[in-house]
């Protein structure tokens, strides 16, 4: 449980900043994905990232369980197959950008994500 309170702190403080970020404004994700296409490396790059983060993930909480903890072994399973996706077919997981109209409401999604994870992190 250690772990899944550790992990639950990380990712509810960069889904959190996140999430204000994509509110504020400054941070535009379809023009990110945009010029994220236009770069082979550093599409190669996140792709390694995302794997490995998301192999770490699996590797050491992969963890099956009727709590909220299984939402982390979720996000690990989806982050290896975006990361496998990312270095297999860019084209694919680019073509997801048309889903990123609004940054505002991906925004409130991202810091829902983030308040839930803190929740545990934090004061549970």
């Amino acid at each position: 449980m250690e772990l899944s309170i550790f992990i639950a702190k990380i990712l509810g403080l960069a889904y959190l900043a996140l999430g204000f970020n994509m509110l504020s404004g400054k941070m535009n994700i379809k023009k990110m994905i945009e010029d994220f296409g236009n770069s082979s490396g550093l599409t190669y790059l996140a792709g390694m990232i995302t794997l490995l983060i998301g192999m770490l993930l699996i590797e050491y909480h992969n963890i099956w369980v009727k709590d909220w903890t299984v939402v982390i072994t979720i996000i690990g399973w989806f982050a290896t197959l975006k990361g496998v996706l990312l270095l297999a077919n860019p084209k694919f997981m680019l073509g997801f950008k048309n889903y990123y109209k609004d940054n505002k409401s991906w925004g409130i999604f991202v810091i829902v994500i983030g308040l839930f994870f803190a929740y545990y992190g934090f004061l549970n």
